[in-house]
């Protein structure tokens, strides 16, 4: 399956919102279908569940619903393919994808663990953002 993605690309330009906006939603499906992958890749399953990956690609694409310029949201198509290739690549290391996917997004499970100091909480909770 990764090798589906590793050559994924953009065509260069969109010529109108409505082909930009498909381009958007395969871009999407793509990244939703690569999502067992990059579980299993970073070993993501103790921390997060595919479905609120899933989320935060929903929310990631959601930032940018307000452009309505074909040739931006070409660019920003690419960044976004590019950066997947780069998560599907193994070019990351665990520790970002926590950092960018998981904690930036507030998606970790709360352990219970309730003897931290009220420092340690405040500096956990203020490290990702």
């Amino acid at each position: 399956m990764a090798s589906s993605v590793k050559y994924l690309r953009v065509p260069p330009n969109s010529g109108s919102l409505e082909e930009a906006r498909r381009r958007v939603f395969e871009f999407f499906k793509t990244a939703c279908r690569s999502i067992p992958t990059i579980m299993e890749i970073y070993v993501l399953d103790d921390v997060v569940s595919p479905s609120q990956l899933r989320s935060t690609i929903a929310s990631e694409i959601r930032k940018n619903a307000h452009v309505t310029n074909p040739k931006v949201i070409d660019m920003l198509l690419f960044k976004g393919t590019e950066e997947l290739n780069l998560i599907v690549e193994h070019s990351k290391q665990r520790h970002h994808m926590l950092g960018q996917y998981v904690l930036g997004h507030n998606l970790i499970h709360d352990q219970g663990n309730n003897d931290t100091s009220d420092f340690l909480q405040k500096f956990y909770k203020g490290n990702y953002y």
